[in-house]
């Protein structure tokens, strides 16, 4: 394979309509999503992908009905419940792109826990946004800035794009080189929206519980044969 991106976000969508075509509840789409995300993590992870961000649970995901956001605050216990037992020797440090704090406790505790165990692994850093929205994290930063400034840490002239990421739940990490959205929408739905500013993105015409690891080799190759020219000629 040619050169790999050193950062790939992935919008994961498309399991409710997985669900529905199958006749199925969607939180059947959502059990066969997680399963295909354990899949893709692991893969990254091999082929030597160096950060990778999965859009998990967006902070307008909180529109939907209650017992859907019931089942994916579940399947995120469960999840982070098993990183903590059964993958102790996947060389992969997880960080929470997001803000924690509407969660529950519990969840809260797992999500702590998780990062702290795995904070000093040296492999692939795998961002999971969680309650994450785009338009909130650039706000936060912002507001942090400002906090800077009204305690005299830092002056206003002093501001600049490097001191912005530098508040980014993000900060210290690569921007995404490539973003990749399954389920056939063409759309970015406030997912790293400073961080995406020359990322190059690919959509794809499959619904996430389909997405498989050849999925993403396709979708390597096609931005491996594209030019980046970050503006220049």
């Amino acid at each position: 394979m040619k050169e790999l991106p050193a950062h790939v976000g992935i919008i994961m969508d498309g399991n409710g309509r997985w669900a529905k075509k199958r006749g199925l509840p969607r939180s059947a789409g959502h059990a066969a999503g997680a399963a295909v995300f354990k899949t893709i993590v692991r893969y990254c992870s091999k082929i030597g992908i160096r950060h990778l961000t999965v859009y998990a649970f967006s902070t307008e995901n909180w529109k939907r009905p209650q017992d859907e956001v019931l089942t994916l605050m579940k399947l995120f216990k469960q999840y982070l419940s098993d990183a903590l037992t059964n993958f102790l020797d996947e060389n992969i440090q997880v960080r929470f792109l997001g803000d924690e704090t509407a969660f529950d406790p519990r969840l809260r505790e797992l999500i702590d826990e998780t990062a702290e165990v795995s904070k000093n692994r040296t492999g692939m850093v795998l961002n999971i946004a969680l309650n994450y929205g785009g338009r909130a994290e650039i706000l936060n930063a912002a507001k942090l800035l400002a906090q800077d400034v009204q305690d005299g840490v830092l002056s206003p002239e002093k501001i600049d794009e490097k001191a912005f990421s530098q508040k980014l739940y993000t900060a210290g990490q690569p921007d995404p080189d490539l973003i990749i959205r399954p389920s056939g929408e063409k759309r970015i739905s406030n997912f790293l929206l400073w961080q995406s500013a020359y990322s190059e993105f690919i959509f794809m015409d499959i619904l996430w519980p389909d997405f498989r690891p050849e999925d993403l080799d396709r979708a390597l190759e096609l931005y491996a044969a594209r030019n980046r020219r970050f503006g220049g000629i």
